[in-house]
């Protein structure tokens, strides 16, 4: 039980990754927030959770591209355990436009929820780790359509590169404080970003041969939140079967 007595909130957990990583946090022992924009999708994790681990999620409704309400959601997070051990930002849009085709607000949309909350949350909770004294870590959700162009999608590729370094320089800044800051890169993981159906093996090009599914990522965070990745910080963890190896199709 890696995590006994530590407490993780996860944003974007109410479906695919982000619900694969609450309940492998709390499988090994921590109390997870799950956090979503959907009541509904948040509240169904959370009880499932419960039930199989009493008093070790709860559910936590917010847009967490609104500064009030990220703090509003951390601050009820402390009230109810009084501390924040390990955050997973997660939550994310896309969007499915060229760069003659994409509106100015639906790039802003995109980059509000897949970047500008990653600052957000992540500023809330850094703060509240240096005031308790420091210790703890972050692990933020990249995207292999980061680390390289895409045909069919725009803000998105740039919010998921904006992660990347993202990661480095909070890793930096927080350094001090002893907390640890790495991203994890997927890549066309369960379902699409925004939809419900599951990807199949045919689906993807890579060098393992199947599709990743939403535990390939929750076991990566959970190591890197762990004592055992204690030396690795300002890292991109590359969960992609070797995507990035193969040409894009």
């Amino acid at each position: 039980m890696r995590f006994t007595d530590q407490v993780a909130v996860v944003t974007g957990a109410g479906r695919n990754i982000g619900e694969a990583v609450a309940w492998k946090l709390a499988e090994e022992g921590a109390r997870v927030a799950v956090v979503d924009l959907d009541p509904g999708r948040g509240q169904r994790v959370s009880e499932a959770i419960g039930r199989a681990h009493p008093g070790q999620a709860m559910a936590v409704v917010c847009d967490v591209s609104d500064r009030a309400q990220v703090q509003e959601m951390v601050d009820t997070v402390l009230r109810r355990w009084g501390r924040v051990d390990v955050l997973v930002n997660n939550a994310a849009i896309t969007d499915r436009e060229t760069i003659l085709t994409l509106s100015e607000e639906e790039w802003d949309r995109v980059i509000d929820v897949s970047l500008k909350s990653v600052f957000l949350v992540s500023q809330a909770v850094a703060r509240h780790m240096v005031e308790r004294g420091g210790g703890g870590c972050i692990i933020n959700l990249a995207s292999t359509s980061g680390h390289r162009g895409r045909s069919n999608a725009t803000a998105y590729t740039a919010a998921k590169a904006g992660i990347l370094n993202l990661t480095r320089t909070m890793a930096i800044q927080l350094a001090p404080w002893k907390i640890r800051v790495n991203s994890v890169t997927p890549n066309r993981v369960g379902s699409p970003v925004g939809m419900d159906e599951v990807r199949t093996d045919k689906d993807v090009q890579n060098l393992v041969g199947r599709a990743g599914v939403p535990m390939d990522i929750a076991q990566a965070v959970a190591f890197l939140a762990s004592g055992e990745a204690a030396f690795i910080t300002a890292a991109d963890l590359l969960v992609d079967g070797g995507a990035l190896s193969v040409t894009e199709p």
